[in-house]
C-alpha cells in the first residue's frame, strides 16, 4: 500500500469523518504535509455547518402530570426536540467543508459522555454539545473548568444530589477517573474531599442552568491530592488538569482514538509532550504529524456514526433532508450508536466491538438506503475501467485488498451495486 495515500486517507478519516467528492484526489496531488495543514487548521468560519439551521428548542418546563392531556403533548414535544437535535449534529457533521470541529465535538462528547437518557431534556444536551465545540481545539483546563459545572453533566452525574449533608461521589469520582487522570492516580479520600469541594450546585434540570449556593457549600480545609485549602468546581478542576498524571491521560486517550484502540502509546511518541501546556489543537497536530500516521499497524475499525457519517460526505448527503431520517436513526441505534445517547459514562466502546454479524447487516440496510436518495450520474460517466479507483478515491480508502477489489471488479457496470460493496467492505468500515 502506497504510504502517502494510507497518511492521506487516515488524515481524512480520522481528523475529519471523510472526504467530500473530489478531496481526496486533489489531496493526493497536493501532498500530505499541505492535507495535513489544511485538515489540522481550519478556517474561523465554515460555510457548510452554518449553512445549517440551530434547532429551536424552547425550554419545556417540568413533566406534567402523567395520564393528563398536558403530559401527551410535552411527551411528543420531549421527542420531537431529541429527534432534531440528534439530526441538527449529523448534519453539521455531514455537510462541514473542515469538519475537524465536530469530529472533536465528537471525540470530547464521547469522553465527557451524557446521555440524553437519563437527562431527558434536549436544552441542557444542546448547550453541553455548544461548549463542548466551542472548547474543542482550544485550552483542555479551560474546557474542564466549563465542564465539571455543565447542566447535562452535572444532572447525569447527580451533582445536584451532592450535598454538605450527605455527599454525593459520583461526579468527583468520574471526573478524576474518566476525564482527567485516570484510574489508580487517586485515592478513595481524594474522592470524598473532592466531592465535598463540590457541594453547592443547584441544576436546572429542564434548562440546564446551574447556580451556586453559597449556604450549601462546604468550605471547609480539605485535602485533595496532597494539597490543602478551600476549594470550589473551578479550583478542583484547576488543581486536577495541572498534574502530571492528567497529561499522560488526555495522550493515551487521543492516541486510543486516533491512531490505535489496540497498540499502546510508545513512549517516544510525541502526544504527551505536546499536551504538556493543555492546547488541544497543537497536541492534535502533533498527533497527525507522528510517524504513527504512516505506520500499517495502526488500523481503527471505525464507530458507526463516524461510518455513516463519512458516507453520507461521500454521497453529499444531509440526513435530515431524506425522506423519513428515522429510518436512519432506527438503524443506527440497532448498530448500538447514536450522537446523545452513549451506553454509560465510560462512553462507546472502540474496535471489534463494532464487528458483529448484525452490525454488517444494518450497515448494509443503512447504505442501501442511502443509495437510494442519491443521484450517481457521476459515476456512471466514469469508464468501467476506471471505477473502481475513482470509488476508492470518493470514499478516500487507502487501498483494496486482493479479495475485495476483486469483488468490486465484479460488479463494474453496476455503479449502484459497486457503492454498495465498497461502503460495506472492510477496507471502508476500518480506517486502515
Amino acid at each position: 500500500m502506497e504510504i502517502q495515500r494510507l497518511e492521506t486517507a487516515r488524515l481524512f478519516q480520522r481528523f475529519g469523518f471523510g472526504p467530500k467528492p473530489g478531496e481526496f484526489a486533489l489531496a493526493l496531488k497536493q501532498g500530505v504535509d499541505a492535507t495535513r495543514a489544511q485538515l489540522l487548521n481550519p478556517l474561523p468560519t465554515d460555510i457548510g455547518v452554518n449553512a445549517v439551521p440551530d434547532p429551536v428548542l424552547p425550554d419545556l418546563g417540568n413533566f406534567p402530570q402523567t395520564g393528563t392531556p398536558a403530559r401527551a403533548i410535552f411527551d411528543i414535544a420531549m421527542k420531537e426536540q431529541r429527534q432534531n437535535l440528534i439530526l441538527w449534529w449529523l448534519d453539521r457533521m455531514a455537510v462541514a467543508n473542515n469538519a475537524l470541529v465536530e469530529r472533536m465535538t465528537w471525540f470530547w462528547h464521547g469522553h465527557w459522555a451524557t446521555s440524553i437518557g437519563k437527562v431527558e431534556y434536549s436544552l441542557p444536551m444542546y448547550l453541553q454539545n455548544q461548549t463542548l465545540r466551542a472548547n474543542a481545539l482550544g485550552d483542555f483546563a479551560t474546557q474542564a473548568r466549563t465542564m465539571i459545572v455543565d447542566g447535562a453533566l452535572q444532572y447525569w452525574l447527580d451533582g445536584g444530589a451532592n450535598t454538605v449533608t450527605a455527599p454525593n461521589e459520583n461526579l468527583a469520582r468520574e471526573f478524576m477517573e474518566l476525564f482527567t487522570l485516570g484510574v489508580d492516580h487517586y485515592l478513595q479520600a481524594d474522592v470524598q474531599s473532592v466531592s465535598r469541594g463540590l457541594t453547592g450546585y443547584k441544576v436546572n434540570r429542564s434548562n440546564g442552568n446551574v447556580t451556586f449556593v453559597a449556604k450549601n457549600h462546604d468550605s471547609s480545609t480539605l485535602n485533595i491530592l496532597g494539597t490543602q485549602g478551600t476549594y470550589n468546581a473551578t479550583q478542583i478542576s484547576d488543581l486536577v488538569v495541572a498534574r502530571d498524571d492528567c497529561t499522560q491521560f488526555i495522550a493515551d486517550r487521543l492516541w486510543f482514538r486516533f491512531i490505535s484502540s489496540d497498540l499502546p502509546r510508545p513512549s517516544s511518541n510525541p502526544i504527551g509532550a505536546a499536551f504538556t501546556g493543555r492546547n488541544i489543537l497543537k497536541t492534535l497536530n502533533a498527533v497527525a504529524a507522528s510517524d504513527a500516521m504512516s505506520d500499517p499497524q495502526y488500523s481503527l475499525v471505525k464507530s458507526p456514526v463516524e461510518w455513516f457519517i463519512g458516507l453520507c460526505r461521500a454521497l453529499r448527503i444531509t440526513p435530515s433532508k431524506l425522506a423519513k431520517p428515522e429510518q436512519v436513526l432506527n438503524l443506527l441505534d440497532k448498530l448500538g450508536q447514536i450522537p446523545l445517547v452513549p451506553p454509560n459514562v465510560g462512553g462507546w466502546p472502540a474496535g471489534e466491538a463494532w464487528l458483529t454479524a448484525a452490525s454488517a447487516q444494518y450497515r448494509l440496510q443503512i447504505a442501501q438506503y442511502l443509495l437510494a436518495h442519491v443521484d450517481i450520474s457521476t459515476i456512471k460517466l466514469i469508464p468501467a475501467s476506471s471505477r473502481v479507483t475513482a470509488v476508492s478515491d470518493l470514499l478516500g480508502v487507502a487501498g483494496w485488498s486482493y479479495r475485495t477489489e476483486r469483488a468490486l471488479h465484479d460488479v463494474v457496470n453496476d455503479p449502484t451495486r459497486l457503492l454498495l460493496l465498497a461502503a460495506s467492505s472492510p477496507e471502508y468500515i476500518v480506517s486502515a
